[in-house]
């Protein structure tokens, strides 16, 4: 059955270490980088957008053109003729990437400035994945406006889907952090936490605290990530469940959750049961933190 798969946020240009000082450009961003695995794992008759904004300038074109490219549709980009994209450049040691980022001219950074557009992309989608970073890029009051049109979505019908992914410089303050996930965690049915982070955030001491605390909040489905460690998921469909992934020496670990996400979020799309999506996802991240980059093209036969 078709349907249409909708991830808000920012995608961004990566400068990657080449060798001889120099860099090679692609385009990823955490939300991105789940539209995109999601578009090679869903059927041809489901539709991939990606919702943000970008510039009018020619790097900003290049994006659109390239997301074009891998088919995902940029009808639900918004253009801002003030601003551009943001950009980092990556260095690789050990399979640990480190960031350099600079991206206070991002037009992303507008993403809820103007309501009636986001309503628009909201509207008739299926599925729609949002994280904390989508959050923290965006002004408190851009934060409200993202959680109320997710919720209006939700009750219309959409399934909302939230990683909570925390990058703690972007926030103001930790108390912002905590509000912040907290309000967009409310917002969605599927809330996809890294134990790591929310037990250092909330004080959480075992993922079933974690679970439980997303549980008040209203979701339907939880999946717990803790590195290498075992993904406890809890859902009202199907309750508890423990899995524990095989275990990989990884190359590059950049887009592990985000792939987690692809494979998990689109095995409940296409009628998957929770355990079966969730071994769906750890399978995919297992190939992709196997080889070097963000999108690994090999990765989904």
């Amino acid at each position: 059955m078709a349907g249409s798969f909708l991830a808000l946020g920012e995608c961004m240009v990566e400068l990657a270490e080449a060798g001889d000082g120099l860099y090679r450009r692609g385009f990823a961003g955490d939300t991105f980088n789940t539209a995109w695995y999601a578009r090679r794992l869903l059927p041809d008759d489901w539709t991939v957008s990606y919702g943000s904004v970008i510039g009018t300038d020619r790097v900003s074109g290049e994006m659109a053109d390239f997301m074009d490219a891998e088919g995902i549709d940029t009808s639900t980009l918004r253009r801002d003729p003030e601003r551009t994209v943001g950009l980092y450049m990556i260095a690789v040691a050990d399979g640990e990437r480190s960031f350099s980022y600079w991206r206070g001219q991002s037009a992303a950074r507008r993403l809820a400035d103007d309501a009636g557009w986001l309503s628009e992309v909201l509207a008739g989608q299926a599925m729609v994945h949002v994280s904390g970073i989508t959050m923290a890029i965006l002004p408190p009051e851009g934060r409200l406006t993202l959680c109320a049109a997710l919720a209006r979505a939700r009750a219309a019908g959409t399934t909302v889907s939230f990683d909570t992914n925390l990058r703690p410089r972007l926030w103001e303050s930790s108390e912002a952090m905590r509000d912040g996930l907290t309000r967009a965690a409310g917002t969605a049915d599927i809330v996809l936490p890294s134990f790591d982070e929310d037990s250092v955030l909330f004080g959480d001491a075992v993922p079933d605290d974690t679970i439980a605390r997303y549980r008040a909040l209203g979701a339907r489905c939880v999946a717990v990530k803790d590195g290498a460690g075992a993904l406890t998921l809890w859902s009202e469909e199907t309750g508890r469940a423990t899995l524990m992934p095989e275990r990989v020496t990884p190359v590059d670990t950049t887009a592990a959750g985000d792939s987690f996400a692809a494979g998990f979020l689109t095995g409940l799309a296409t009628g998957a049961a929770p355990e079966a999506a969730a071994r769906g996802g750890i399978a995919l991240a297992a190939r992709v933190i196997a080889a070097p980059g963000a999108l690994v093209r090999g990765a989904v036969a």
